[in-house]
């Protein structure tokens, strides 16, 4: 009987090793985050390349109140790409966690869809929040900040 509850208790333990190894876990901005306004949810996520993205998950208004169609990426500098739906668009590529900071990530860009520019931009991990800094590259001063909230994780 010992010895039995012995293998069983190993087995456990061996099935549970296992288990956390194969689900990786999410890093902490991982998820889906409301904008500043609320009337879009982007969800981040770690690419393969080991950098972080975003994409517009939701949009509050998704079609155009003029055509009744998909909202699309008219401000996109990019002729081709102003036929591109703005749900789903990618708006941050390639943010990098920090070394000396686990709650910053930086050397990333954000576009914002409304006027078609691109911005570097800054990422700090709040709990519950990010603060979000879009900036002319090279003058960091030059931006703002905007605050996003957890929407679903």
């Amino acid at each position: 009987m010992k010895k039995n509850l012995v293998t069983a208790v190993a087995a456990l333990t061996l099935m549970l090793a296992f288990a956390t190894k194969t689900f990786a876990q999410k890093d902490q901005i991982e998820g889906i985050w409301f904008n500043g306004d609320k009337t879009s949810k982007i969800e981040i996520y770690l690419a393969k390349d080991g950098h972080y993205y975003g994409r517009i998950y939701w949009l509050k208004e998704p079609n155009d109140k003029d055509t009744g169609k998909p909202l699309l990426d008219k401000e996109n500098p990019d002729e081709n790409a102003r036929k591109t739906p703005v749900q789903g668009l990618m708006i941050m590529r390639g943010f990098a966690k920090s070394t000396s900071d686990p709650n910053i990530y930086s050397d990333g860009t954000i576009y914002d869809p409304k006027n078609g520019k691109t911005y570097c931009g800054k990422i700090t991990f709040k709990g519950k929040t990010l603060d979000l800094r879009g900036f002319i590259c090279k003058w960091s001063f030059l931006g703002r900040t905007e605050t996003w909230t957890l929407a679903e994780n």
